[in-house]
């Protein structure tokens, strides 16, 4: 694979960042691109020519670990080693609050979907806080460190840790529901409507929990732990992979129970990210070796690959813009790669 791009991928804009570029996200409706560094800095990009709008070299002094973007678009929170979480302005880059959540790392946030509150995760605990930067609630310790935060409409807020998935009520903090299962959860997803909740076990498995129904299944057979989930925008495919291939399940009808799952087969090294565009069924992959795979997939999970390109360095994280005309990849050697993506 060359790494000019192929197929529906186009050459668009390239950037860098000081130090490994760990996760990066649309804002603006697409007219910014913000990137997150290990050395701790946060960077606003031109959406359009990747020109570096703004910066915040020092964000996170010991290092910065997520990102996430406001669903208007015009609000970031970055969470880092340091423990705090930061609320920025994303055309200026910013800050708007500083909320010191403690010693523990803080590693994942999620934004509600009315953009009203953002959870944070630290070690055990989770945190809710409102857009204008006042503490809304919190959980008790959990089992362990918390692997996963997802909000299931702006009303629940689901968790994963060793052993369980819990919803709390978003407004009260009660607990709603508790899935148990026995071992290690290192990846959540949910499907959009929120009934169906499918974790990455460090068995080897995915396990999934229909919430109206409380039936649970198991998929096993993964070569390593499925760090990598993405349900498509219709919630029917749920692509997964533990390995050099992704498998998409459908939960169309009866399935996935009972069916053969679709097997994208392109990917030398194991693949390390897998998103969805945010119409269709077109799913990217990313994996270890720099090679980046569009897929146009079928209703039963099956597909076929429609576009390629490699970038640098391992693939740290992949973004679609919000209209899916173009897809931007991040590397281990600090590098943002955008591509134009034709019909």
């Amino acid at each position: 694979m060359t790494k000019d791009p192929k197929g529906i991928l186009k050459k668009g804009w390239s950037a860098t960042v000081d130090d490994y570029a760990i996760a990066g996200e649309w804002a603006c409706r697409g007219d910014i691109f913000v990137v997150g560094d290990a050395a701790g800095g946060v960077f606003g990009l031109n959406g359009k020519s990747g020109d570096r709008l703004w910066s915040k070299t020092d964000a996170h002094k010991d290092g910065f670990l997520c990102v996430a973007v406001s669903p208007n678009g015009n609000l970031i929170a970055t969470g880092g080693q340091d423990g705090r979480c930061l609320i920025l302005q994303a055309k200026s880059g910013e800050i708007c609050h500083v909320l010191e959540i403690g010693k523990s790392w803080v590693e994942h946030l999620a934004w509600s979907p009315d953009g009203n509150s953002l959870a944070i995760a630290s070690g055990r605990r989770v945190y809710v806080y409102g857009s204008d930067g006042v503490a809304k609630w919190e959980t008790e310790d959990h089992p362990s460190t918390v692997s996963a935060i997802v909000w299931a409409g702006s009303e629940e807020l689901a968790t994963a840790c060793y052993g369980r998935v819990s919803f709390f009520d978003g407004k009260s903090s009660a607990l709603r529901q508790k899935l148990e299962w026995k071992g290690s959860l290192v990846s959540m997803v949910l499907s959009p409507d929120g009934d169906i909740v499918a974790c990455g076990s460090q068995d080897n498995s995915v396990h999934f929990w229909r919430r109206s129904s409380g039936q649970d299944s198991m998929m096993s057979g993964y070569r390593g732990k499925p760090s990598a989930l993405a349900f498509d925008p219709a919630g029917m495919l749920l692509a997964t992979s533990g390995g050099e291939s992704a498998t998409v399940w459908c939960f169309e009808g009866d399935g996935p129970e009972g069916t053969t799952p679709g097997v994208l087969d392109l990917h030398v090294e194991s693949i390390t990210s897998l998103t969805f565009a945010n119409t269709g069924r077109k799913l990217a992959s990313g994996a270890r070796d720099g090679a980046v795979i569009v897929w146009s997939l079928q209703r039963d999970g099956s597909g076929s690959p429609v576009g390629a390109a490699v970038i640098d360095d391992i693939v740290a994280s992949l973004a679609w813009r919000p209209d899916g005309r173009s897809l931007v990849a991040l590397d281990a050697k600090g590098g943002v790669t955008s591509w134009r993506v034709s019909d």
